[in-house]
C-alpha cells in the first residue's frame, strides 16, 4: 500500500510539472524521458547507474545478459548517429533494459518476486526521472521569480568571511587541472551516490528484500524538497549576480576579486533563464548525504565519501555557484532530511520529532537572518559567524548522537555470559562406586 501511494503521488507530481512546463513552452519531465528512448540522452552515465540499481535483484547471469543487451543497443544507436552526423551520446540501451524489466515484472513474475523487481525498476527510473524533474524545477524558478535576493546573502556572507571569494581565487590559481577535477566531481555527483547505494544494497539479491533505509531515499527526497525552498528564497549565486556569468544582468563585476561592499540590500531583477538554485546548496546536501551513508562502508568507501564532500564544497564555492551561507544551509538541510527519514522508520518517537523539529528550526532561523539581519551580521562577524557555525555543528552533533543511539538499540545484544556446566551428581555408594557408574554410563553410550 505504501509503495502504491508513493507511486500515485509521484505520477501526479510529474503530470503537474509536465503541465506547468508546457504552460511556459517547455518540454516536461515525462516528455524528456520518453524522448530518450530514441534520441540522445542528456546523461548516459546516469542511465547506466539507474540500470545498475535495478540489477541488484537479479542473478549474475541475468546482470551480464542485461548489460550485454544494453551495450549492443547503444552500439547500434552509435553507428546510426555516426552515419547521420547526429548528436553522440550513449545510454539508450540502459533505458531500454530498464523498461524491459518493468514489462518482465508485470508479465512473468508473481507475488513477492514481482513486487521486488518492480521496486528495483522504480528506483532506477526514479533516479533518472529525478534529474529531469530537477531540470524542470530550475526552469520554473527562473520563469516565476523575476527578482533575486543575492544582495542579502552576499552581505550576510561577510559574517563567514566571504568564502566564495576566497575559494574562487584559490581555484583560479590551480589552473585547468584543478578546474577539470572539480568540474568532474560536481557533474557526476549522482554517479557517486549510486556507487554508495550499490554497496548498501549489495545483499538485496540474496535476501530478496530492500533494507529499511538507504541513500537513494535521502537523495531523492533532497531533490524533491529543495526546489520548494528555491521558490521561497530565490538566489542565483555570486558568479551570476557579481561576476561574468550574469552578463548585463549582474549587479557588478566583482567576483572573485572584490567582496561586495556592506550596504542596505534590496531585491534585484534578473533574467528569465538563470535558475534560482542557491539556497540551500543541494549539491552540498547531496554530497553530505553521500558522506553520511559512506561512514558504515569499508575504508575505501569512507575515503571516497570524504573526498567527494570536500571536492564538492570546493567546486560549489570555487566556481561561484554558491555563497558560504548556502553551504551551511545545505548541510543542515541534509541532516534534517536524513533525521526525518530515520524517524519515520521508527514510528516518529519523541526523540525523532525533537531532532527533526530542531533541524527545521535552525534552518528557518538561518533563512530569516539572511533576509532580515544581513547588515547586522556583516557588521558583527565575530558574533554571527561563530553562531552560524555552532548552529550547524549542533544539528550535526544531535543527528549523529541520536542516530547512533537508534542503531545501538536496533542491534541485538550478543553478550555471552559465563558457560554453565551441569554438575556431576555422584552415584550412591561413595567415590569408587561413582566412578564405576560413570565408566558404565560411557560404555553404554558407546555401545548404543
Amino acid at each position: 500500500m505504501l509503495w502504491t501511494a508513493v507511486s500515485v503521488v509521484a505520477l501526479g507530481f510529474l503530470i503537474a510539472l509536465e503541465i506547468t512546463a508546457r504552460h511556459y513552452g517547455l518540454r516536461g519531465p515525462i516528455t524528456n524521458q520518453v524522448r530518450e528512448v530514441a534520441f540522445a540522452p542528456k546523461s548516459g552515465p546516469l542511465l547506466y547507474a539507474g540500470m545498475a540499481l535495478m540489477m541488484l535483484v537479479l542473478s549474475w547471469r541475468q546482470r551480464l545478459i542485461g548489460l550485454g543487451i544494453a551495450l549492443g543497443i547503444d552500439l547500434v544507436f552509435f553507428l546510426v548517429r555516426w552515419a547521420f552526423d547526429a548528436k553522440m551520446m550513449f545510454g539508450n540501451g540502459a533505458l531500454w533494459v530498464l523498461l524491459a524489466y518493468g514489462v518482465v515484472a508485470v508479465t512473468h513474475r508473481t507475488g513477492r518476486e514481482r513486487v521486488l523487481l518492480l521496486k528495483s525498476v522504480g528506483l532506477g527510473l526514479l533516479l533518472v526521472t529525478g534529474r529531469k524533474t530537477g531540470d524542470i524545477w530550475l526552469l520554473i524558478t527562473s520563469k516565476t521569480r523575476p527578482t533575486v535576493l543575492d544582495p542579502y546573502v552576499a552581505v550576510a556572507d561577510h559574517a563567514l568571511g566571504n568564502p566564495s571569494w576566497l575559494v574562487g581565487r584559490a581555484v583560479e590559481a590551480t589552473g585547468p587541472v584543478g578546474h577539470f577535477i572539480l568540474e568532474a566531481v560536481y557533474i557526476q555527483l549522482p554517479v557517486a551516490a549510486v556507487l554508495v547505494a550499490l554497496y548498501q544494497l549489495r545483499n538485496v539479491s540474496a535476501e530478496r528484500r530492500f533494507p529499511r533505509h538507504h541513500l537513494v531515499r535521502t537523495f531523492l527526497l533532497i531533490g524533491l524538497l529543495g526546489p520548494a525552498i528555491y521558490m521561497l528564497f530565490p538566489v542565483v549565486g555570486p558568479v551570476f549576480a557579481y561576476g561574468t556569468g550574469g552578463a548585463q544582468w549582474a549587479v557588478a563585476d566583482l567576483w572573485p576579486n572584490t567582496p561586495v561592499a556592506i550596504g542596505v540590500p534590496h531585491p534585484v531583477p534578473f533574467d528569465g533563464i538563470t535558475p534560482r538554485n542557491c539556497m540551500p546548496s543541494l549539491h552540498t546536501a547531496w554530497a553530505t548525504a553521500i558522506f553520511i551513508h559512506s561512514r558504515k562502508g569499508p575504508r575505501s568507501l569512507r575515503h571516497a565519501g570524504t573526498f567527494w564532500l570536500i571536492a564538492t564544497l570546493g567546486a560549489t564555492l570555487g566556481f561561484g555557484y554558491h555563497y558560504g551561507a548556502d553551504i551551511i544551509g545545505g548541510v543542515v538541510f541534509a541532516y534534517t532530511i536524513e533525521a526525518a527519514l530515520r524517524a519515520h522508520d521508527l514510528g516518529w518517537e519523541r526523540a525523532g520529532i525533537k531532532l527533526v523539529g530542531y533541524g527545521t528550526a535552525v534552518f528557518a532561523a538561518m533563512l530569516a537572518s539572511y533576509r532580515w539581519l544581513p547588515v547586522e551580521m556583516a557588521e558583527r562577524p565575530w558574533v554571527f559567524g561563530p553562531l552560524l557555525v555552532l548552529a550547524t555543528a549542533s544539528v550535526v552533533f544531535c543527528c549523529v548522537r541520536t542516530t547512533e543511539r537508534w542503531d545501538a538499540a536496533a542491534e541485538p545484544a550478543h553478550r555471552p555470559g559465563p558457560r554453565r556446566q551441569a554438575p556431576l551428581l555422584p552415584a550412591q555408594g561413595g567415590p569408587d562406586r561413582a566412578g564405576t557408574a560413570l565408566i558404565g554410563a560411557r560404555t553404554r553410550s558407546s555401545v548404543d
